[in-house]
């Protein structure tokens, strides 16, 4: 496995986010370095958050709750395609149980589960925010919404 700890790319991309606040307004920027190195990792080790804490000037203690409070960063090591479906009341009446129990038909795996290949990992996630298109999952970076067992199968598909 490789060594995690900044990079030179990511140190230069985390000073770009640094720029964009005051000099003793540093940790406003601590979302968007926990972005850049997930990014590269696809989680973060305490050691990781503890660099990005020292970077920042700020206690290791609000990096790691900055971290542990949203869902969308990783403490341990992910798929490399993270599925996240979302289970809150709009997407849980339109049937993203369903939605759960046919990914895990199709892939073997629960949430929380990665496949032993390391491919996949299914994640239930609170609401992203596409009620409309209930039920919805996001694939990486991308939003699948209004899903059936032929959209999820042609999802799965395109996954590299």
């Amino acid at each position: 496995m490789t060594e995690m700890t900044l990079t030179d790319s990511m140190l230069a991309e985390i000073r770009k986010e640094l720029d964009k606040y005051p000099a003793d307004r540093k940790q406003s920027a601590v979302m968007a370095a926990l972005r850049i190195v997930q990014d590269e990792f696809r989680w973060l080790s305490r050691e990781i958050m503890q660099e990005i804490a020292d970077l920042l000037e700020m206690p290791a203690i609000h990096v790691y709750e900055v971290a542990t409070f949203y869902s969308m960063y990783e403490h341990r090591d992910v798929g490399q395609h993270k599925l996240c479906v979302c289970t809150n009341i709009s997407c849980q009446l339109r049937g993203s149980k369903d939605v759960l129990d046919y990914l895990k038909e199709k892939t073997g795996i629960g949430p929380g589960e990665t496949t032993p290949d390391g491919r996949i990992s299914i994640k239930e996630v609170e609401c992203l925010g596409a009620c409309g298109g209930a039920p919805m999952m996001q694939v990486d970076k991308e939003y699948f919404e209004n899903l059936t067992t032929e959209s999820i199968d042609k999802i799965l598909e395109g996954l590299d």
